[in-house]
């Protein structure tokens, strides 16, 4: 039942979702068009216009990623198709487990688009060694590989996409336990949520100072860094946010087998 769910899920935001898709892509390969056009004024304005197109398109895509999980949990769980959602022989976790699943793949799908369409429009040589440049400096300052340090940025930020849009399900939730102003409610508990977490993240880089010197000192000095200290709290804000996820996740499902308040 849950591969049908999914199903479902994924069908309906991905509805919106590809003509981001379809329009990031379309303005990438006609600013890759125009690039081969040289010493034209016309087709250097072309490029880039159809680049900041291009790449408004890619911000969408990902943007709306949290928000079409969060319109879809809200009308799927509370608004127009609730009633029909709360008859099937399906249980609370596995309507929560295929929401979260879905927005998952949402988010991997248009990191997969956006990194084909910024290919599409910059891929040359001397742009790919600028870019492998830059990496192997930043890895060798890490000291680290360039392919490490991309799985790192590519994780935190899946980490970070996936801790807003669980917040985001918490807050709904939360949000539409209410008789009124449900959605104003729902959203005010989002934001609190979130500044309350990061403000725990704080609390919690901070007593970890106080055990580790070079650490703290990252808090209060102006002084170099230790590269060592900058892994060490980037690998505790990981770890802090694996947590979170999980916290959210089980919170999220808790809540829901208390009930759920339909308009």
């Amino acid at each position: 039942m849950l591969k049908k769910l999914l199903k479902y899920d994924l069908k309906w935001n991905y509805k919106l979702l590809i003509i981001f898709y379809v329009l990031a892509l379309i303005f990438s390969c006609i600013t890759r068009l125009c690039s081969l056009v040289t010493n034209s004024a016309l087709f250097s304005v072309l490029k880039s216009i159809s680049s900041g197109f291009a790449i408004a398109m890619m911000v969408n895509a990902l943007i709306n990623c949290i928000m079409r999980s969060w319109v879809r949990f809200t009308k799927n769980m509370y608004k127009d198709e609730s009633y029909l959602t709360h008859t099937l022989p399906v249980s609370k976790n596995k309507l929560y487990a295929s929401k979260v699943l879905s927005a998952i793949i949402c988010v991997l799908t248009s990191i997969v688009v956006i990194i084909a369409c910024l290919f599409i429009c910059y891929y040359s040589k001397e742009n790919i060694s600028i870019l492998k440049s830059m990496l192997e400096l930043a890895a060798g300052t890490y000291d680290t590989t360039v392919i490490k340090l991309l799985l790192v940025l590519f994780f935190v930020l899946l980490l970070e996409m996936i801790f807003i849009i669980l917040i985001g399900y918490v807050g709904i939730i939360i949000g539409h336990k209410s008789n009124q102003n449900k959605m104003s409610k729902s959203v005010v508990m989002g934001v609190i949520l979130y500044i309350v977490t990061q403000m725990v993240t704080l609390l919690l880089v901070f007593i970890f100072g106080l055990f580790n010197t070079s650490v703290m000192n990252i808090i209060n000095t102006k002084d170099i860094i230790n590269i060592d200290a900058i892994k060490l709290v980037l690998f505790l804000g990981i770890f802090i946010y694996v947590v979170y996820i999980v916290i959210y996740y089980i919170v999220g499902k808790k809540l829901l087998e208390k009930g759920v308040n339909v308009d």
